[in-house]
């Protein structure tokens, strides 16, 4: 299988619906990373852990209805194209 712009593609529209689909009461709070136990003080740097988190907020709220979109595009692509 080639690498082309099609599976680049379909590899972070898989990555963005697995970031999508993350719970944070069952998956990230039993890892520690949950928004609530992420609490900073006014002024202080942002650590890693904290920009991912935002990360991956902004994901769930930026890309909610354009992932709709890329999900049925790239099922009708490749039910036609197979």
């Amino acid at each position: 299988m080639a690498f082309t712009l099609w599976t680049l593609f379909e590899a972070t529209l898989l990555c963005l619906n697995a970031i999508c689909i993350l719970n944070e009461q069952r998956f990230l709070a039993k890892v520690g990373w949950a928004s609530w136990q992420n609490v900073q003080g006014f002024g202080e740097p942002p650590t890693a852990k904290s920009q991912i988190l935002n990360l991956i907020k902004s994901i769930r709220t930026v890309m909610r209805v354009p992932l709709i979109f890329f999900n049925i595009l790239t099922i009708i692509v490749k039910l036609v194209l197979g």
